[in-house]
């Protein structure tokens, strides 16, 4: 996970901002939860939804501890932002939690179906207390996982790792309190955590959305794909039902990979340029990549994983093994950096699949592997090593004058990695590229 950066001072600059988040969320979250609770609980024929074996599930009255902790921590957790930008992400994040939670419980209205025990000492006061404002109705999404999710993303960066065992089971503790204390059902725990992820993914911290046309015909065309594969996903959950509403995660991720290819690009994977993904894209569009993978797997034993296109310039796929080299330029967006380079120089620049990059972001790549080179052999790849880097590696040979023009660079590389694939879309964004770039640098020089 991305660390924001730490000014030991940032954080209490930030305080008096905190401070009006906090007056802020206080009365808006028991306004919002409680009024609705409130109205469901006037209801006719509000139904439950539990599974038979959520019975077994025994109800240990100590949990209340940890179930009535994360009030604490919600407050705690604008307070320990040391970015503006972070706080006011995180604040946005809360205030959305309660309005999809509060949807949820207005639109498809379930209440719990458990008596529960009764408690006494300390654990029954805090029952008493919970049950003040707190009736059985709002069930899914269950808000308590929405925000279990948002706190731990925001606590988790600034935990010291030695001591990050104790917050991870601190916070499992408080999702199994859920259940545990006769709460919430099963279904409310997964639609929960569902929509967490989804709030926490299109307000992410460390990254931010572009939106920008694409105007390749390919690229519209594997939209369209992925945007059909999604909606079938969708129409079977629907009517299928039953345990095959888990349709709707991978049906999430690939409507989002078509919105990738159609303007939104590599910004739905919320790639940093040190190779880490957001653990919300990472969940969110797991489905995605496992099928990714499984292409990765099976097309990688058609190549050579490396192969030397000049001195010191290394083309290849995504290394699942040591590497001859001492840097690594990593195109591909899909996936983090993995765990062969994780002691080399590095540097992603994510771009989308069999796509060409635009004018901008291939002269980036390309001062990008100037920087790596200084060091020593530096590996460029995508995920099989055909398009994406080949793509940046054209332009770093005519710069670097190893080729006169594009096509003499494509048919350097072809000579050493036979199965690259330069779309007349690559080839344009290469042409381009060397009139503005190369002529520029040419009048300067």
């Amino acid at each position: 996970m991305n660390q924001p950066p730490f000014n030991p001072d940032s954080r209490h600059r930030l305080w008096p901002i905190a401070l009006v988040w906090l007056l802020f969320l206080a009365p808006y979250f028991f306004l919002t939860y409680g009024q609705v609770n409130q109205f469901t609980a006037t209801r006719n024929n509000v139904a439950t939804l539990a599974f038979g074996w959520e019975s077994s599930i025994p109800f240990w009255p100590w949990t209340i501890v940890p179930y009535w902790s994360i009030d604490l921590l919600y407050g705690v957790s604008l307070f320990i932002c040391t970015t503006r930008r972070e706080l006011m992400v995180h604040g946005y994040r809360l205030v959305l939690a309660s309005l999809i939670a509060c949807a949820g419980f207005l639109i498809f209205p379930l209440r719990f179906s458990f008596v529960r025990p009764v408690s006494d000492g300390p654990f029954g006061w805090l029952f008493q207390r919970l049950e003040m404002f707190d009736l059985p109705y709002n069930q899914a999404p269950s808000l308590h996982i929405i925000l279990l999710w948002l706190l731990w993303l925001r606590f988790y960066p600034h935990v010291a790792s030695t001591w990050r065992w104790l917050l991870h089971g601190w916070f499992a503790l408080i999702g199994l309190s859920v259940l545990t204390t006769w709460q919430h059902h099963f279904i409310d725990v997964v639609t929960g955590l569902f929509a967490g992820v989804a709030v926490s993914y299109v307000l992410p911290v460390a990254s931010r959305w572009r939106w920008q046309p694409s105007k390749d015909p390919f690229a519209r065309r594997l939209a369209s794909y992925y945007f059909i594969a999604a909606t079938a996903l969708a129409l079977g959950a629907w009517l299928l039902g039953g345990g095959f509403w888990l349709m709707l995660w991978p049906a999430a991720g690939l409507l989002m990979v078509a919105l990738g290819y159609l303007g939104l690009g590599s910004s739905i994977f919320q790639k940093s340029a040190s190779g880490c993904t957001s653990p919300s894209a990472r969940i969110l569009l797991a489905p995605y990549q496992l099928g990714a993978w499984c292409s990765f797997l099976y097309f990688s034993t058609k190549n050579q994983p490396v192969s030397e296109i000049a001195s010191g310039i290394l083309l290849g796929s995504y290394p699942r093994h040591e590497l001859p080299a001492i840097a690594v330029l990593d195109m591909t967006s899909e996936w983090q950096q993995s765990r062969y380079t994780t002691c080399l120089s590095y540097r992603a620049c994510p771009q989308l699949d069999l796509l060409a990059p635009d004018i901008e972001e291939l002269q980036q790549s390309v001062l990008a592997l100037n920087q790596l080179r200084q060091q020593g052999p530096v590996l460029v790849h995508c995920a099989l090593g055909l398009s994406r880097s080949a793509t940046v590696v054209a332009a770093w040979l005519i710069q670097q004058g190893y080729a006169a023009d594009v096509s003499s660079a494509i048919n350097m590389i072809r000579r050493a990695r036979p199965a690259v694939i330069f779309r007349p879309s690559h080839i344009d964004v290469l042409n381009q590229w060397r009139v503005q770039y190369l002529n520029e640098a040419e009048r300067v020089g």
